[in-house]
């Protein structure tokens, strides 16, 4: 299932908050994105304890128990871990990874909230998830019956709101300084092929690798930040943070090159940083020049009169990162104004770059 509207962790916690109490919610989005951190947090904010089951790994039985025997009839008796006197959430996690028999074995835990004769205490909370089937994950066509008795909701991966839980959080400075400049590099979508990619899940993991290696607090060679990086990360993301780690002593280079104070690094041993740094201006151009030329301003006037002097000095050291910074070979588009004008005062870069 692909929504077509999406939320954030911020909306999606109203809508837990004001919605799952009385119906069952499912939340979709890729893995890695935070849903099974995002319910954990409810669930600490509603003040009850969250009972996760994973559909992966269920069978019927591990839902509607087994059956005993009571005299001369049977009666089934419920898992422990569910069958509970206080009320809980109950996540279920990976729910449309589960075989279609454990989804049967849903049917009335979710819509009638009981199993045989046992009902989930007054105030239980129930709550899916799961990846969607673009994913490349794990995934089981869900039946109608079962979709149909949940309210669905897609998460989406939300720069703002990650950067402010991962400062709470202990998130390493170092990622959460190259997320700022790089909020491009937060969620990658997850490859066909078999390698690391980038979700808020895996910058956390990296996050904990460096902190083991003691990286910011003692001397950690640039091959073991690219061992960590490459590790967990999309490829090209870990080629980049590499780079941007080698020039964290001086973090704000790329401000100082636009605003003149120094230039572009050109020596040999620097041609990752001057990737980082170019790749790092591209980004910053597409988010700081306003869409439309009747929109800006004087800081963007200034950028916009640096930005074209700065395109031209780059190309003189790498013509291909200068052309990289202007394409759109990431389906990303600069504003066509500003294109305009690199086409008038630069058009030789443009047409060998098109």
């Amino acid at each position: 299932m692909n929504l077509p509207i999406t939320v954030n962790q911020e909306e999606l916690m109203d809508i837990l908050l004001n919605i799952a109490p009385v119906r069952p919610i499912f939340i979709w989005g890729a893995p890695g994105i935070g849903k099974s951190a995002l319910v954990e947090e409810f669930s600490i904010s509603v003040g009850l304890e969250c009972v996760s089951l994973l559909g992966s790994q269920l069978a019927p039985e591990d839902i509607i128990g087994i059956p005993k025997i009571n005299g001369d009839t049977s009666v089934f008796m419920p898992p422990k871990m569910i069958a509970r006197k206080e009320p809980y959430v109950l996540f279920l996690d990976e729910l449309n990874a589960c075989s279609q028999e454990v989804q049967k074995a849903f049917y009335s835990l979710i819509y009638e909230r009981r199993i045989g004769e046992y009902h989930l205490p007054e105030g239980s909370i129930i709550i899916g998830a799961g990846n969607r089937a673009q994913d490349s994950a794990i995934v089981k066509t869900m039946s109608s019956a079962l979709i149909n008795r949940m309210f669905h909701v897609q998460l989406k991966p939300d720069v703002k709101n990650w950067l402010a839980w991962g400062y709470g959080h202990g998130i390493h400075p170092w990622i959460t300084e190259y997320i700022n400049q790089r909020p491009d590099h937060l969620f990658s979508e997850p490859p066909k092929t078999e390698e690391p990619f980038s979700t808020p899940r895996s910058w956390h993991m990296l996050s904990d690798a460096l902190k083991e290696f003691g990286a910011g607090e003692k001397e950690v060679s640039a091959e073991t930040i690219k061992m960590l990086a490459y590790g967990c990360i999309s490829p090209s993301h870990a080629g980049m943070f590499a780079a941007f780690v080698k020039q964290v002593g001086n973090k704000y280079l790329l401000d100082s090159i636009i605003k003149g104070d120094e230039r572009w690094p050109d020596a040999p041993s620097d041609r990752d940083v001057l990737y980082f740094l170019a790749q790092s201006f591209r980004a910053r151009l597409i988010h700081d020049l306003p869409k439309q030329k009747s929109d800006i301003n004087i800081e963007n006037q200034y950028l916009t009169h640096r930005a074209k002097a700065l395109i031209k000095e780059l190309a003189k050291i790498n013509y291909e990162l200068a052309q990289m910074v202007v394409s759109a070979d990431d389906g990303k588009l600069l504003p066509e104004w500003f294109m305009i004008e690199i086409i008038r005062d630069l058009p030789r870069l443009v047409v060998k770059g098109a």
